[in-house]
This record gives C-alpha cells, sequence and structure tokens, in this order.
C-alpha cells in the first residue's frame, strides 16, 4: 500500500495524531478513536495493522497490554515527497510572518513605552 493511501484514511490519520505524542495502548487508541468516529473495536484493529504493516507504527506486548508508538520512516519519506512541492507555500509563509512582525511593531509603537500605559 502507497503511503498516501495509508494516510488517506482519516482515522488512520487521526491514530498517528495520537501516536505522535508517545507510546498509547490499543485500548486507549480504541476508545478515543471509537468516540470521534462511532467505529467498532475491531474496525480500529484494522486500521492499526494496516499502519504496522506498512511501517507506520509498531508495537510491543506488555502484559496484556499492546503498546503502539510511531514509527518515524514513512513520514519521512512523505516529507520528501512533499519537500518538490514545498516552494507553494514557503514563500506565503515567510510573508505572513513578515506581516505579522510588523503588525505587532506597529502595535508596540501606536501603544508607546511599557511606563506609558
Amino acid at each position: 500500500m502507497h503511503a498516501f493511501d495509508v494516510l488517506g484514511d482519516p482515522v488512520r490519520r487521526r491514530l498517528l495524531e495520537l501516536l505522535a505524542g508517545g507510546e498509547r495502548s490499543a485500548g486507549e487508541l480504541a476508545e478515543q478513536v471509537r468516540a470521534e468516529f462511532g467505529i467498532s473495536q475491531p474496525a480500529v484493529s484494522q486500521h492499526l495493522k494496516v499502519l504496522r504493516d506498512n511501517g507506520f507504527a509498531s508495537v510491543r506486548a506488555e502484559g496484556t497490554r499492546r503498546l503502539y508508538v510511531v514509527e518515524p520512516e514513512p513520514l519521512r519519506e512523505v516529507d520528501r515527497w512533499l519537500g518538490h512541492f514545498r516552494h507553494f507555500w514557503t514563500a506565503r509563509l515567510r510573508a505572513l510572518d513578515t506581516e505579522i512582525a510588523r503588525g505587532k511593531r506597529t502595535r508596540r509603537t501606536e501603544e508607546g513605552p511599557p511606563h506609558d500605559r
């Protein structure tokens, strides 16, 4: 399965978002995703399997629990591919940063020194 096929599913993207915060148990992931998407625990398990089988996540056993973690390499591959297109938004983001900084300077100038407030 191609990386974008894996990432094209909103449930799998959400699982990766949850895992981006650190290792999580299958039960925690299932509970969160079931509440948000209204899908069954077996459906969540299938999505976790797709993430595992395609290298986006790995699992380790701790007693009866299964703990999942993000594997960064497939995401690096996606980032490398996106690099071909990054120039489309990089200049705009820099311009936005400039405008935000300009607005902050203008507000400070209009408000005067801190002791005058």
